[in-house]
């Protein structure tokens, strides 16, 4: 490997630079982490940490992709401050000064191209930060804070794609690099800004940020089809979009057929890289093929055995797998692994251990050796806060554990098929009709059994919280009115309501969806606009709030291709 201050000498005897020399390595290193040689990956990176921005940069990314697949708090802070040192590498190298109006004025005579690639990897280590405080708090406040506290980035990449487009821009050796970062950075905002609620985006367009869904897209796809040191991350961050984000955060529509081509030549190149393997599973999964994707998922898990926080991810996506198939146990096993092995949630953890415990008889349950009970009132105890901050789904799984504090508890009625929605798991089953089938028989039961049991002071949330999942279920078989029935009677018993909140936004949310597959656009967004300024402060509402932005985008993009007057058959 070539030191700092060293140049490469080329075949034909002219000399490679500084940086393409770093770029080369770098991109060798990342080659033997898609293999799976994590280990070795950071040691070649390692030695040149302190000198080279690239390495600075490769570095710390390894470690923030590893943090972001894993979730584990002390991977978290370990990538934080790896790329806080990183940031420091890079402004080492930069003229720390706008980029563009030193560049209107002269050209790019006045910066090297050394001090350009200074100016997008120093963004791109701001960007990362700010992708890490937003992995542990989906809470407003925290996006408007970090919003405000990556303008610097969000600025230079305005300002170097300025620079791209300009007349006296001239290119150097590295150029593809160069513009490839750009592409990365200005995709990377358009597509997070683009989905953020309309609120937070007033505050932030306010201090200069816009987002173009379509732009950020594009930007991408042009960034993942080239072989730069960045293809990989405009790679990643479209696979991610595509199968985790427009799930979690959206209507859980990403484009599935766009994820299987993003993903089809890496797979090809590594076939064995637990990355991607993990990624053919996820989209197995997000269609419907729950057997193909578990297959997939323990693939992934026996690819390799140096980083066991990947199994991690295989084993949350198996124990949703499972939930989706009502194989309860399995569910129970996977949650059980999490909790041994991961600290991303013990809350969460020990609550989904509970929950599938719940679901089966006391004579099932003996052989785990743990009792529902027991697990529930475990996880108010078990809270933690990374970063100071407390996790959504921990918030939500504590709040409704308090049930089980009481001497004579009055047990949750489907608490895994809640979760399941919370993590919008409907969308997933919805594409295949004996899953939907299924979960519609055992919401029945449940409510078959509320019936049956003396009422209580949750008698009214546990019957809405069974209708609005009911009315899911009954949507995605092609009984439109029933699911409507079912998602007005919640928003009618919305004042006899007492703990369960969250309901009736996401009553409005799901009945506003379905009035939108049906052509009925003004009824839709009036819905939708009622779940979004009527209510607050309920459980995972950032949640329900990103994906109230993303239905009333896709109403507009209808309501603009003239979509509106034609309603989907039932």
């Amino acid at each position: 490997m070539k030191m700092s201050g060293e140049a490469e000498t080329l075949s034909n005897g002219s000399q490679k630079s500084d940086l393409s020399v770093a770029l080369d390595d770098c991109m060798a290193a990342l080659d033997l982490f898609l293999h799976n040689d994590f280990e070795e990956a950071l040691s070649r990176l390692r030695c040149r940490t302190k000198d080279s921005m690239y390495h600075a940069l490769t570095y710390a990314t390894i470690l923030e992709m590893r943090a972001m697949m894993t979730f584990d708090p002390e991977d978290i802070l370990a990538a934080g401050n790896t790329m806080k040192d990183a940031q420091a590498v890079c402004q080492r190298h930069c003229k720390c000064s706008s980029v563009t109006s030193s560049f209107n004025s002269m050209g790019n005579k006045n910066y090297t191209e050394e001090e350009l690639h200074a100016e997008v990897c120093y963004a791109e280590c701001l960007l990362q930060r700010a992708a890490l405080t937003f992995l542990q708090d989906e809470n407003m406040i925290s996006f408007i804070k970090g919003g405000i506290k990556v303008r610097n980035s969000y600025q230079t990449y305005k300002e170097l794609h300025t620079v791209l487009q300009s007349a006296g821009y001239v290119q150097g050796d590295s150029h593809s690099h160069f513009e490839g970062g750009v592409k990365l950075g200005v995709g990377a905002f358009n597509l997070m800004l683009s989905m953020l609620p309309t609120r937070i985006l007033r505050l932030l367009e306010f201090v200069g940020f816009s987002g173009n869904k379509e732009f950020g897209l594009q930007q991408l796809q042009e960034g993942s089809s080239t072989h730069t040191f960045r293809a990989f991350l405009c790679n990643m961050l479209l696979l991610c979009y595509h199968t985790f984000m427009s799930f979690i955060l959206g209507t859980g529509e990403g484009d599935v057929e766009d994820a299987e081509k993003l993903l089809q030549p890496y797979l090809k190149q590594y076939p064995k890289g637990a990355i991607f393997l993990f990624f053919a599973g996820r989209i197995e999964e997000i269609k419907g093929n729950l057997d193909a994707a578990i297959g997939r998922f323990e693939e992934c898990c026996e690819a390799q055995q140096h980083w066991k926080q990947f199994h991690h991810m295989c084993y949350w996506e198996l124990m949703w797998c499972f939930t989706y198939k009502r194989h309860w146990k399995m569910a129970y096993f996977y949650a059980d692994l999490l909790s041994k092995e991961n600290a991303w949630s013990k809350a969460t953890y020990a609550y989904m251990k509970g929950a599938y415990l719940s679901m089966l008889s006391r004579e099932e349950c003996t052989p785990f050796g743990e009792s529902e009970v027991a697990l529930f009132r475990q996880v108010p105890g078990l809270k933690q806060k990374i970063a100071g901050k407390s996790l959504p789904t921990e918030k939500f799984a504590i709040r409704k554990a308090r049930r089980y504090l009481a001497e004579n508890p009055l047990p949750l009625p489907a608490p895994a098929l809640e979760m399941m929605y919370i993590w919008n798991g409907y969308t997933v089953i919805g594409k295949h009709r004996d899953l939907t089938e299924g979960m519609l028989k055992t919401l029945d039961e449940v409510q078959k059994k509320l019936e049956q049991n003396p009422k209580t002071e949750f008698s009214i949330d546990d019957q809405c919280l069974v209708s609005l999942l009911k009315g899911l279920c009954l949507k995605h078989l092609g009984h439109k009115e029933e699911a409507e029935h079912y998602f007005t009677l919640v928003v009618c018993n919305e004042t006899q309501i007492k703990y369960d909140h969250y309901l009736v936004p996401n009553a409005l949310l799901e009945h506003g969806l379905l009035c939108l597959e049906q052509g009925r656009n003004e009824e839709a967004v009036r819905l939708l606009e009622a779940a979004k300024q009527n209510y607050k402060n309920y459980s995972m509402e950032s949640r329900t709030h990103f994906r109230i932005q993303a239905a009333l985008h896709k109403a507009q993009a209808t309501e603009e291709n003239g979509d509106h007057c034609v309603p989907s058959s039932p």
